[in-house]
């Protein structure tokens, strides 16, 4: 498991070096490119980007380390069925596509906070602002960093301080030197090699198994089903069906890291088709993650922990001279998340606190100092959690961050929502819910999490259903106080008339139809068990 390091011949050294190189040549021409540097250039990429780009770096944002170790070791232990958390997500990029996109480029927007402050005002764009970098900080960077240096340290076994600053610098040269566009070149390439790598273990696996009609029947009947029954301890249908929503919306519809990609898009077509590609991409999910962890139930059933799943495969199925291979993809993946995570963190504090707050008069020079300067605090904040983090015992780590997201996302949820889909939404509504609306699912998290925890309280709903709960008690908050508001801020209706909004050309249309009925298809196929 953890003697890859003393397995790695010269071949591995070499492909670990070339990978390093070819990755430092693209950041560098992205980064020092003809274009003089502008704001624009660091955080939207000069509006540049097309839809694979968009694609690759909004799925290079989403695959972290934690999610190569979960999906492989939940495939291990229960099957197909958390594919869901990848797949239903079409639902909710369609939604980001179609209905958020659009009203964010017309906008001409460069965060979330800012897009929000338009609409209520400087209190809507304070609150979101310092909310998201929290957010950022904590659910982004400090536990992404942890669970890449947990990984980095199975693999290579240097202590965790080493590898989480080694991981940090890596990924803030790309954040600090080129901004979005050096991520996002980045990331296509990162994550072709990813597809490349995890389907030549999948391939060997199932050969090793003996082909595919054999890996169908070795494993119980119920693996291979995406809806489980309500009996279900761990994924009844009906928490996956209203519970997920909750975090999706507020994960791909309003997260920053997120939707920062479709703000750099050349214009609202490449978005939208680049939002698209994402949701074909999360197909590969079963293929590259989850079914590695089935192929090792089958190879190796008797796995003290389920979360060595995908390393027992690497360890044992590549040969001499493909482990270098592997510790490129887990660095990809990592420089991908943190990348990304880093270049929104400096955005938004750049451009909704700084240039808005305490320099409303910066120049061109100051705002990319500025920008720089977070990314380095970004990164020394995030070493420092990661350590701290790893210092708490007995915790799993990767749960709590699941169910940590369900508690950050009703409030974000609700008030976007609301904003776009009833213009009688107010101002009071929309900061009493970001403020003690917040307060309130994060104090429930507390009590579920830490304090009256579901081992041993058995009133609790399932953690998806209770986030679900929240976000209806919210959004029911928030229609009432803004009908009962005595002087109501509400949106202007003539700066944002939807009948100014582009209508999704043709081509994007096809895209989007093909892939619900590609995504439909698979549901049926896989629930007729």
């Amino acid at each position: 498991m953890n003697n890859i390091v003393e397995r790695l011949t010269s071949l591995d050294y070499a492909i670990v070096v070339t990978y390093l190189i070819i990755l430092i040549v693209i950041g560098y021409r992205a980064s020092f490119g003809k274009k003089k540097k502008t704001g624009e250039s660091l955080f939207l990429a000069n509006k540049s980007l097309d839809w694979p780009s968009i694609g690759f770096n909004m799925w290079g944002t989403n695959v972290g380390p934690s999610m190569l170790l979960a999906f492989a070791s939940i495939g291990y232990s229960t099957g197909i069925v958390a594919v869901n958390f990848d797949w239903y997500a079409f639902v909710f990029l369609l939604l980001l596509a179609m209905v958020f996109a659009p009203r964010y480029l017309l906008a001409n927007v460069t965060t979330m906070p800012e897009f929000m402050g338009n609409r209520y005002g400087d209190s809507t764009r304070n609150i979101l602002a310092w909310y998201a970098l929290i957010k950022i900080l904590i659910s982004w960077l400090s536990l992404g960093l942890f669970a890449g240096g947990f990984l980095v340290r199975q693999i290579l076994g240097i202590p965790m301080w080493e590898s989480v600053i080694v991981l940090v610098l890596f990924a803030g040269l790309f954040a600090f030197a080129g901004g979005l566009k050096a991520i996002a070149k980045v990331n296509v390439f990162q994550m072709i090699l990813l597809i490349c790598v995890s389907l030549t273990l999948t391939v060997m696996g199932v050969s090793k198994v003996g082909g595919l009609s054999k890996v169908f029947s070795s494993v119980p009947g119920h693996y291979w089903n995406l809806i489980r029954p309500a009996s279900d301890p761990k994924y009844p249908w009906y928490a996956i069906l209203f519970g997920y929503p909750v975090a999706a919306v507020a994960f791909f519809c309003t997260d920053q890291a997120m939707v920062q990609s479709v703000l750099g898009a050349r214009n609202l077509e490449q978005g939208q088709l680049g939002v698209n590609f994402i949701g074909w991409l999360k197909i590969l999910s079963l293929p590259l993650f989850i079914l590695t962890g089935i192929l090792c139930f089958i190879l190796f059933p008797h796995l003290k922990d389920p979360a060595e799943a995908y390393m027992t495969m690497v360890t044992n199925l590549f040969p001499p001279g493909m482990n270098g291979l592997v510790i490129v993809v887990l660095i990809a993946v990592l420089v991908g998340t943190i990348g990304s995570s880093l270049n929104s963190l400096s955005t938004v504090f750049t451009m909704d606190v700084y240039a808005k707050k305490i320099n409303p008069n910066a120049t061109n020079e100051q705002i990319i100092k500025v920008g720089r300067m977070t990314v380095i605090g970004g990164c020394l904040f995030a070493i420092m959690m990661a350590l701290a983090i790893d210092s708490i015992k007995g915790l799993n780590l990767f749960d709590v961050f699941q169910s940590v997201l369900g508690f950050i996302a009703p409030p974000l949820s609700v008030v976007f929502l609301l904003t776009v889909f009833w213009q009688r939404t107010t101002r009071k509504a929309v900061n009493v819910i970001l403020s003690i609306g917040s307060a309130f699912s994060l104090g429930v998290g507390v009590l579920y999490l830490w304090v009256f925890t579901p081992d041993k309280y058995h009133f609790w709903p399932h953690y998806l259903l209770l986030s679900f709960f929240i976000f209806l008690f919210l959004l029911i908050a928030a229609i009432i106080i803004s009908l009962l508001d005595p002087s109501p801020v509400v949106m202007d209706k003539d700066a944002h008339a939807t009948h100014d909004l582009p209508k999704p050309t043709k081509r994007v249309w096809r895209a989007w139809i093909l892939l619900i009925i590609t995504m439909v298809v698979l549901y049926v196929i896989f629930n007729g068990h």
